[in-house]
């Protein structure tokens, strides 16, 4: 039993189940890239521009891949042509995306007065603000652009800003900073065709020309002749790149607002030219008999019938018996709800996660409910903080690199900026349903008059317009209905006599001093505001305050014991 035991047992063994896993086996996919990021740029641009027959040649171009079977690179069979038309959808997101940020922007606010003189003289000279619009546009679609900064003293004492687009300029990093941008420049001459690379770095400017891959002399040609090398401070770099997103294919480069949306541009071009095609073929025929076609009344020869308003088909006279010549009138039934629930979700698809439908002025009736609207309007919010940011960011930049590109032109040294790019509050949504909604709140008890005018009117009234407001509105409900005693500001007025104040900052300064009376603001409070909005200093501002506490009441005191007196009399007289 025991020999057999031992023989089940390493049969047992030797069948047992193991769980072997072979490890896979390395792969190589290797996938070719079709558009570099200059290509990807002209591709974008073309659907900026929103023509439908460069769209058409663009695409019939680009034979590689999937382009050739899309809506506008597929051709139409000989005898079943269709007519393509293009929404101009992209292009209009790129216009009302720029026009409610700059619509928005407010004066820079500098730290120092000779460096906002100076800019204003820098912006008037190269019409910067209307410079903004095409930079703005160009970075959202293109992807990314740079300011390039020139010295010439031939056109201009005050440095020159040229904007070049993504596709004229390669960004050259080293640790992810920028440490060059090169700027490149066609140019004719004598019949031969050169490009112009100017090296822009830290400290430094350098040229090199071009004929076609070849080096050669950029003081050999007249259209360059003009240029020289330039070396100045390392600390300044006489070029600002500008870009909203980053690219998700190129490194380091700027993402466009088309990028993974051009599928979708195509999609909604081709159900709209389908549905108006349908249209077209789908008019009203008419069938007319010979027998009752119109006739020449001179020659008795049939009117050739007009395509604009006289529109039939003729069909042979019935001479069958039992039966009479008739017109008929053919109306294709065309299913418009088919059509419209296609539009609409190939709209919605473009339109995701950059711009709201009702940004565009787009019906949202027909798209969604209302409360499905208002959370997409928030879109359009989320891009417009991100373009804000960035132009937050590179604003300074560009004016700093301006201010001290002339310095050193004047042979000044280089030196620190400080400026703020403000903007506005966007204007979604309306000030009447911010007031309902305020009011609401007022209403049920959970915000004070304090809470409702800050949230109403935020930055876009002065601290003193705010506490004026509030004080008003509480004596209105009656809250604050009390008659006040009178102040007794000599003191003051003889101090503000003194001051160089109007009337107008004169009567701010003394409802604040009231204000500190009352208790509707504290005394550091009234302190900042003071300084703030006039101008006056903290210590001039704590005298002020503390003479008016101090005066305070005196005015009534003689009235007020009158009134005592007369009130004692009163009772003697009742007695």
């Amino acid at each position: 039993m025991g020999l057999i035991q031992k023989m089940s047992e390493s049969i047992k063994k030797g069948i047992r189940t193991w769980l072997n896993i072979v490890p896979a086996s390395p792969y190589n996919i290797q996938i070719n890239e079709v558009l570099d990021f200059e290509m990807s740029a002209i591709r974008n641009r073309i659907w900026f521009r929103g023509d439908g027959n460069e769209l058409e040649q663009l695409y019939q171009s680009l034979t590689e891949y999937t382009d050739k079977y899309k809506f506008w690179g597929s051709r139409c069979t000989p005898g079943m042509e269709m007519r393509k038309i293009h929404t101009g959808l992209p292009g209009l997101m790129v216009r009302v995306l720029t026009s409610i940020v700059l619509t928005d922007m407010n004066e820079y606010e500098f730290m120092e007065e000779k460096h906002k003189i100076l800019w204003k003289q820098i912006e008037k000279d190269n019409e910067f603000r209307k410079m903004m619009k095409e930079f703005m546009e160009e970075v959202l679609y293109i992807g990314d652009g740079a300011f390039k900064i020139t010295i010439d003293t031939e056109m201009s004492e005050y440095p020159i800003i040229e904007w070049y687009s993504g596709e004229q300029i390669e960004i050259v990093g080293n640790r992810n900073r920028v440490k060059e941008i090169i700027f490149k420049t066609p140019y004719t001459d004598s019949g031969h065709g050169y490009t112009l690379h100017e090296h822009y770095g830290h400290g430094y400017i350098r040229n090199e020309l071009y004929k076609g891959d070849s080096l050669i002399d950029f003081k050999t040609v007249n259209a360059t002749r003009h240029l020289s090398d330039w070396e100045f401070d390392r600390k300044l770099m006489m070029a600002v790149p500008f870009r909203i997103f980053k690219s998700r294919k190129f490194k380091g480069r700027g993402g466009s607002i088309f990028d993974g949306k051009l599928d979708s541009f195509d999609a909604l071009d081709e159900v709209w030219s389908q549905w108006m095609d349908a249209l077209r073929a789908g008019r009203a025929k008419e069938y007319i008999p010979e027998c009752f076609l119109p006739r020449n009344s001179v020659t008795g020869e049939i009117l050739q019938p007009n395509h604009f308003d006289n529109r039939y088909i003729k069909t042979d006279n019935d001479m069958s018996e039992g039966t009479s010549n008739k017109i008929d009138l053919e109306q294709p039934d065309i299913p418009h709800e088919s059509y419209l629930a296609s539009y609409t979700t190939a709209l919605d698809l473009c339109l995701q996660g950059i711009i709201s439908p009702s940004t565009l002025g787009i019906d949202v009736k027909k798209l969604d409910n209302a409360e499905a609207q208002r959370e997409k309007e928030k879109t359009t919010l989320y891009t417009r903080n991100a373009i804000i940011e960035a132009v937050q960011e590179t604003m300074p930049q560009l004016i700093k690199a301006c201010i001290n590109a002339y310095n050193t032109n004047i042979n000044r040294a280089v030196e620190e900026v400080n400026v703020t790019i403000p903007f506005g509050e966007y204007a979604n949504p309306s000030f009447e349903s911010q007031v309902e909604t305020v009011g609401k709140g007022k209403t049920q008890g959970i915000m004070s008059i304090e809470a409702c005018v800050e949230e109403l009117y935020g930055d876009s009234k002065e601290d003193v317009w705010k506490q004026e407001e509030i004080a008003r509105l509480k004596a209105e409900q009656g809250i604050a209905g009390l008659e006040e005693p009178a102040v007794n500001m000599d003191g003051v007025e003889e101090k503000l006599e003194t001051a160089t104040l109007n009337g107008a900052q004169i009567a701010s300064l003394m409802n604040v001093i009231k204000m500190v009376k009352d208790g509707s603001v504290s005394r550091n409070e009234a302190i900042s505001i003071i300084t703030a909005t006039l101008g006056i200093s903290r210590e001039n501002a704590e005298s002020f305050i503390e003479e008016g506490i101090q005066n305070a009441g005196k005015g009534n005191e003689q009235d007020i014991q009158h009134e005592q007196e007369g009130i004692q009399g009163l009772a003697q007289g009742s007695k």
